[in-house]
C-alpha cells in the first residue's frame, strides 16, 4: 500500500473497512462449520454405533487434530503471513463436513474428524493472527466483534442444522453447508488483509524457551476453566437434550443455537461494556451469570428450561475469553505473541480435549450432573479474576 494513502487511511480511520469485513467473514465461516457439526454429532455417533465413551474418544481425536495443527499454523504464519495460511486452511476446511457425513466405519471416521479438528484449529490461529494485524492496521479493537461473528456463524450453523437434518436428511444438509461455506470463503478471499510474514513471531526459532513469569500460565488456567464448559455445550449439549430430556433434533440444535445467539450479542456489546466497567468487573459479572446458567442446565426438568440455561451460559462465557486473550497480549515485559500462544493453547485445549473426558464420566453420572459440576470451574476462574486488569493495559 502507498505510504501517503496509508496515512490518510489512518487519519480518517473508518470503523468498517474491507480488511475488517474479510476477517469477519472468515470467523463467520469457521463458526458456521462448528455450529453445523454440533447437531450432526448424535447422528454421527449412531451411524458408527458409538456409545458415550467411544464418542468421547472421537471428540478427543478432534481435539488432538486441532492441538497438533495449531503450532504448525503458527510456524507457517511466521513464514507466509496470516492471510495466506487462513485462506489455505479455509479452502481445505470447506469439504470436511461432507467427508464426515459419508464415512462408513470408525477408522475413516477417526481420520476425517482428526482432519476436521486440525483444520478448524489451524484456521482459528491464523484468523486470530489476521484480526490482530487488522487491529494494528486500523488502530482500533475489533477482536470481540470478530469472536461475535464466530458465535453468529455457530448460531446459524446449529439452528439451521437440526432443522435441515430433520427435514431434508443428513446428506443434503452436508451439501448445503459445504456450498454456503464455499460462498463465504469466496466472498472473503479478495478482502482479507494481506500481511507480510512474521519472522519475529516464529516461536520455533526462539532459543529462550518458555517464560518464567507465572502470569501467562495463570491467565491460561482462567481461559481453560471458562472454555471447558463452552466445549461441553458444543459437544454434549445436543446429546443431553436428545437423550436425557427427550428433545427432537431441531430442539437439540437450539441448545447450541441459544448459547451462540446470546454469546454473539454480548460479544458485539463486549468492548463497550468493558470500556465502561473495566475488565475485572466485566469478568466477575460474566462469571456469575455463567455459573447460574450451568446450574439451570444441569437441573432442568425439560428442554425449554435447559435452553434458557444455555442462553444464560452464552451471556456469561461471552466476554471472559476475549478478556483473557487481551490480558495475555498485554502482559508487562512480555512479547504479545508469547503470552498469547500460551493462553490460546491452554484455553483451546479446554474446549477441545476436556469434553472427551466427559463421555467417560457421563456413562456413570449422566450429563445433567456434569453441567452442574462444570460451574465449579467458573467459580475457580472467578478467584483469578483480578488478573484481568492486564487487559485494560491495551487502552493506555
Amino acid at each position: 500500500m502507498d505510504k501517503s494513502l496509508d496515512l490518510v487511511t489512518r487519519a480518517s480511520a473508518p470503523v468498517v473497512t474491507r480488511e475488517r469485513i474479510g476477517v469477519a467473514l472468515l470467523f463467520l465461516m469457521n463458526g458456521f462449520m462448528m455450529g453445523a457439526w454440533a447437531p450432526k454429532i448424535p447422528e454421527f455417533a449412531a451411524r458408527l454405533s458409538l456409545d458415550e465413551a467411544t464418542l468421547g474418544v472421537m471428540i478427543l481425536v478432534f481435539g488432538l487434530g486441532s492441538l497438533a495443527m495449531m503450532p504448525v499454523a503458527g510456524s507457517q504464519i511466521a513464514r507466509f503471513g496470516s492471510s495466506t495460511v487462513t485462506r489455505f486452511a479455509a479452502v481445505l476446511l470447506t469439504p470436511c463436513l461432507l467427508t464426515l457425513t459419508f464415512v462408513g466405519n470408525v477408522w475413516l471416521g477417526g481420520v476425517a474428524i482428526f482432519l476436521f479438528g486440525g483444520l478448524i484449529g489451524a484456521m482459528d490461529v491464523a484468523m486470530n493472527a489476521n484480526a490482530v494485524s487488522v487491529e494494528r492496521h486500523m488502530r482500533r479493537a475489533i477482536m470481540s466483534s470478530c469472536h461475535a461473528f464466530w458465535s453468529l456463524g455457530g448460531l446459524i450453523g446449529a439452528a439451521t442444522g437440526g432443522f435441515l437434518i430433520d427435514h431434508v436428511g443428513v446428506g443434503t444438509h452436508a451439501v448445503i453447508v459445504t456450498i454456503a461455506a464455499a460462498i463465504m470463503v469466496a466472498a472473503a478471499w479478495p478482502l482479507v488483509f494481506h500481511d507480510a510474514p512474521h519472522p519475529d513471531e516464529d516461536v520455533s526459532s526462539r532459543p529462550r524457551g518458555l517464560p518464567r513469569s507465572p502470569l501467562p500460565w495463570l491467565i491460561g488456567v482462567l481461559a481453560l476453566f471458562c472454555m471447558i464448559p463452552e466445549g461441553a455445550i458444543l459437544d454434549w449439549g445436543a446429546l443431553y437434550m436428545r437423550n436425557e430430556l427427550g428433545a427432537s433434533a431441531t430442539l437439540s440444535g437450539f441448545a447450541f443455537a441459544a448459547f451462540s445467539l446470546t454469546m454473539a450479542l454480548m460479544r458485539f456489546a463486549g468492548d463497550l461494556i468493558r470500556d465502561r466497567l473495566g475488565a475485572v468487573k466485566t469478568l466477575r459479572g460474566c462469571a456469575a451469570i455463567a455459573i447460574i446458567g450451568l446450574m439451570i442446565i444441569g437441573f432442568a426438568g425439560n428442554s425449554t428450561i435447559a435452553i434458557i440455561g444455555f442462553a444464560l451460559c452464552g451471556i456469561g462465557i461471552s466476554n471472559i475469553v476475549p478478556i483473557a486473550f487481551s490480558a495475555a497480549g498485554n502482559l508487562p515485559g512480555m512479547a504479545p505473541g508469547v503470552g498469547l500462544s500460551i493462553v490460546t493453547t491452554m484455553g483451546y485445549s479446554g474446549i477441545l480435549v476436556a469434553p472427551s473426558a466427559i463421555g467417560f464420566i457421563a456413562r456413570h453420572t449422566g450429563l445433567g450432573l456434569i453441567f452442574v459440576g462444570l460451574s465449579m470451574l467458573i467459580v475457580i476462574a472467578m478467584a483469578f479474576s483480578s488478573l484481568a486488569r492486564h487487559a485494560d493495559n491495551a487502552h493506555h
